[in-house]
C-alpha cells in the first residue's frame, strides 16, 4: 500500500518538528512539505499532491480557517486535520460540524487515530467554520486549472460583468465568481461603491473629474459629461453613477 503524503502547516518550527517526529514514529506516512502559514501552504499544494494536511489555526499572513476555505477550491483537495490550542467555545464549532482537530500538545495515539479517519472538508463544514473566521485577506482566483491567491490589499477595484466580477490589481485583471454585493458586505471598510456595477478601494482613489462617457452606464448617456473616479497607478477610470455622486461632494 502506498504511503500517504502529508503537509504540515504551522508557524512554529518546533511544532512542525514535533509533528514530523510523531508521523515518523507512527509510520505509513511521508511528510512531503512544510509551511509556516496558509499562503505558503497553498504554494505547496499547487505543485505537490498531498493526501492529508495538518493545519494550525492561529497563524500570521493567512490562518488555518481561511486556508481551509481556499483548499476546498483545489481540483483535488487534501484531507484536513486542524492542530490547535484553541479555546473550548471555539472547539464546539468543530465538534458540531464533525471537523477533526488535534488539541496541543498532540499525542501520538490521537494523531494516529485522526490520520486514519481524515476526510476532505465538505461544504457544510466549510460554512460552519465561517462563524470562526475573520474577513478573508485573500481571494481564490481560478485560472488555467490553478487556484491563485490575490491579496485583498492589492485590489484596486471590483467591477461586475455578466456572471463574473473583474478583480483589478496594479499589474493584472482576474475573473472572480462572487457577487459584488457579497464583496461589498465582506469588505465595506476597504471599498466604496461608485456604481451599481463597481466597488473601488478607498486607498486607490486618486480623485474625481468630469469626462465624456463613451458607453452607456446606468442613467448616463454616451457623450454626456459625468464624474469618474481616477485610480492610482493605472489609466483606467470608473464612472460614478448619479445616485452615488454624494460621495464626491463629501470629499
Amino acid at each position: 500500500m502506498a504511503r500517504q503524503q502529508l503537509l504540515i502547516v504551522d508557524d512554529e518550527p518546533l511544532a512542525r518538528q514535533r509533528l514530523r517526529d510523531l508521523v515518523g514514529d507512527i509510520g505509513g506516512y511521508t511528510v512531503v512539505g512544510e509551511a509556516a502559514n496558509g499562503v505558503e501552504a497553498m504554494a505547496v499544494l499547487q505543485n505537490q499532491q498531498v493526501d492529508i494536511a495538518l493545519v494550525d489555526i492561529r497563524m500570521p499572513v493567512m490562518d488555518g480557517i481561511e486556508l481551509a476555505q481556499h483548499i476546498r477550491q483545489l481540483p483535488r483537495p487534501p484531507n484536513l486535520i486542524f492542530t490547535t490550542a484553541y479555546d473550548h467555545y471555539a472547539l464546539q464549532a468543530f465538534d458540531l460540524n464533525a471537523i477533526d482537530y488535534l488539541l496541543k500538545p498532540i499525542r501520538a495515539e490521537r494523531l494516529s487515530a485522526a490520520l486514519t479517519k481524515a476526510r476532505p472538508l465538505n461544504l457544510k463544514q466549510s460554512q460552519g467554520l465561517q462563524s470562526l473566521q475573520e474577513t478573508r485577506q485573500h481571494l481564490s482566483i481560478h485560472e488555467r486549472g490553478r487556484v491563485l491567491l490575490i491579496a485583498v490589499d492589492e485590489v484596486l477595484y471590483f467591477r461586475a460583468e455578466l456572471k463574473y466580477v473583474t478583480v483589478r490589481t496594479q499589474s493584472k485583471s482576474y475573473l472572480l465568481e462572487m457577487s459584488l454585493n457579497q464583496l461589498e458586505q465582506n469588505y465595506a471598510d476597504r471599498f466604496v461603491r461608485v456604481h451599481r456595477n463597481a466597488l473601488v478601494a478607498k486607498h486607490a482613489i486618486a480623485g474625481y473629474e468630469k469626462q465624456r462617457i463613451q458607453q452607456n452606464a446606468e442613467t448616463e448617456k454616451p457623450g454626456e459629461l459625468s464624474w469618474v473616479v481616477l485610480i492610482k497607478g493605472i489609466p483606467e477610470t470608473l464612472v460614478v453613477s448619479r445616485r452615488h455622486q454624494h460621495m464626491i461632494r463629501a470629499v
